[in-house]
């Protein structure tokens, strides 16, 4: 791995719920979830700050829901307490490798996160916490990408690390399509052109405009975080032109 200091101060780490399934195919994998806070840990005695926003695919797919007869608002609330189950889990697995963290929850449920307000988020990030962002943006219709690209701007970050299963942005699916191509840099308005699934459209424009960098990579290769921070080439790296 790449010696001297990190190319990166300050993070924001996106997992998606899916992420902390490990093999299983709903719930929380727990070496899972352990190996995830080994490596944010890792990255944490770097001297980087690390904010994480937590999806919540792995308990409950608020979209998919909405589309066979739920109310969509309503599919979106549960979809925020589903991340909310995520954070409080990843925190447990965090504090158990000796870092001090917060969850902080766009819905207020005092006994168990605190409320979310910018300048608290700051200064515990100031004072080496690693802060977990719950309930996405607080908001139906948003999704947890959105909340990640917003917290990463309130949170003046370096960079947004999205960790997926995959290596990077391809130029289709590459699952599907074994002649896809892996881009390994480009730019909003080509990621808004063409499609790429990276982000949604509203995350992407956030982004674009105030110029927060997206890094995509695969969360499953152990040691990536590392490599993400130190500026490694690892990835798809998203940026202005």
């Amino acid at each position: 791995m790449t010696d001297g200091p990190p190319k990166y101060q300050r993070v924001l780490l996106k997992l998606s719920g899916e992420a902390l399934m490990g093999p299983g195919q709903f719930g929380i994998d727990l070496d899972t979830i352990n190996k995830i806070a080994g490596e944010i840990k890792d990255v944490h005695e770097l001297g980087v700050e690390i904010a994480i926003v937590v999806g919540g695919g792995n308990i409950f797919r608020g979209l998919s829901q909405a589309a066979s007869g739920m109310n969509r608002a309503t599919a979106d609330y549960m979809g925020m307490l589903a991340t909310v189950m995520n954070c409080l889990a990843l925190q447990d697995a965090v504090e158990r490798t000796g870092l001090d963290s917060r969850v902080l929850s766009a819905i207020e449920m005092r006994q168990i996160a605190e409320p979310f307000i910018p300048r608290r988020a700051l200064r515990h990030l100031d004072r080496s916490r690693v802060v977990i962002f719950a309930a996405g943006t607080g908001n139906p219709y948003f999704t947890t990408d959105t909340a990640a690209a917003l917290r990463a701007i309130e949170m003046q970050a370096d960079i947004i690390m999205k960790a997926t299963k995959v290596d990077g942005i391809y130029t289709a699916d590459p699952v599907k399509h074994h002649d896809a191509e892996m881009i390994h840099q480009t730019n909003y308005m080509d990621v808004l052109r063409r499609g790429l699934k990276v982000m949604d459209a509203t995350a992407i424009s956030l982004c674009m405009e105030n110029k927060m960098p997206i890094l995509v990579f695969n969360l499953n290769h152990r040691g990536n975080i590392h490599k993400a921070v130190m500026g490694e080439k690892i990835g798809t790296l998203v940026k202005e032109q």
